[in-house]
């Protein structure tokens, strides 16, 4: 579903273009307004929620997925957590769709999918590692469970299977999530140069927050 945003980049609180291939660890607090803008469009972005409070309690994809009755997310999704609570609402969405199965690559899943020369090559896996390797938050690789994958497009067949096909953003589209509750995002701007998803050409994008009015 797409609905666009009223907000005005000018008043935001915090501005950040993250370059391809690297991590973003940030705290967003209840009420604040988070935005990911793909600036060349088809940039997969893989994120991870947790509550601030207590990191233990993060976004669980089986939850939401039973609680929208939907795959996708898009405007008016709730993402709830491991405890049932909502961690984020997306209140804006100019993509119209984003997975929430396809996961996050990894050297592991590089040699499954590709080849074995592929297993050597920067992954999500390796960006979220280095990022809570650095971030004094007592977080390690078991607190990396199942993420979003914004502006990336992976469609399921009748038959169950999941296929990584040519995505569906573009230059400027973006995604503005409502934070219910302080929360820490855990961002990889995927580095894949594999999969068809962003032509093979990982680009950067913009991060943007904003108060509640």
């Amino acid at each position: 579903m797409i609905v666009e945003s009223k907000l005005n980049p000018q008043n935001a609180v915090y501005d950040y273009v993250l370059p391809a291939g690297e991590a973003w660890l940030h705290e967003v607090k209840k009420g604040q307004i988070f935005r990911i803008l793909d600036l060349e469009g088809n940039q997969a972005v893989d994120t991870l929620f947790y509550s601030t409070q207590d990191p233990e309690e993060r976004y669980s994809a089986v939850d939401t997925i039973r609680a929208q009755g939907n795959i996708y997310l898009t405007a008016g999704t709730k993402l709830l957590s491991t405890e049932g609570n909502v961690l984020v609402t997306i209140v804006a969405d100019t993509c119209g769709r984003h997975d929430t199965l396809g996961g996050a690559c990894a050297a592991e899943s590089n040699t499954v999918r590709y080849a074995l020369n592929k297993r050597h090559m920067h992954s999500c896996r390796d960006s979220f590692l280095h990022a809570l390797g650095h971030c004094g938050c007592d977080m390690t690789k078991r607190d990396i469970t199942h993420n979003v994958n914004f502006f990336m497009n992976v469609p399921v067949t009748p038959n169950g299977e999941l296929t990584f096909a040519d995505g569906i953003s573009a230059p400027g589209k973006y995604v503005e999530m409502k934070a219910e509750m302080d929360v820490t995002v855990l961002i990889s701007n995927c580095p894949q140069l594999n999969n068809p998803c962003n032509a093979y050409n990982p680009t950067p994008v913009r991060l943007s927050v904003w108060n509640s009015n």
